[in-house]
């Protein structure tokens, strides 16, 4: 088990206030646990936004869209590109949300810049009426 370090964090008694209501909407039982989340939040958002030139950076996430499976060859469309970028496109759930909305959620893996491509091409399809990258890391480098 690594040692825990103790460090001390002033601030604004007005900002400690919005914290604190913060813990208790978001169910934290202390401030430490609440600040390593969020510093492992930015650690994560710092991974996703280097420059990986020459890097072997790794990283995970998901891509949702929401599309109108009646719109012509868009579900051919959004399979063949998946079949494209087989090597990050780990897994995919299909959901038939109505007769004609469809929500797709992909698992994707690898470097943060071509996952980044993947979704911006898959969000910005004709036809998607709506998606989102979120980006997460591997757990790797997060303790």
């Amino acid at each position: 088990m690594q040692k825990l370090k103790r460090f001390g964090v002033s601030m604004d008694s007005q900002l400690l206030e919005n914290f604190d209501k913060y813990l208790k909407r978001h169910g934290y039982a202390n401030r430490s646990e609440a600040v390593r989340d969020m510093v492992r939040d930015q650690l994560v958002r710092e991974e996703w936004n280097q420059k990986t030139e020459g890097k072997n950076i790794e990283t995970v996430g998901t891509i949702t869209i929401i599309y109108d499976h009646k719109k012509h060859q868009l579900s051919n469309h959004l399979t063949e590109n998946q079949h494209h970028h087989h090597n990050e496109v780990i897994s995919m759930m299909h959901i038939h949300l109505d007769e004609t909305n469809c929500l797709e959620v992909l698992a994707v893996r690898g470097n943060p810049e071509k996952i980044k491509e993947i979704a911006n091409h898959l969000i910005s399809t004709k036809g998607v009426k709506h998606g989102k990258l979120v980006m997460t890391s591997t757990g790797k480098n997060l303790t």
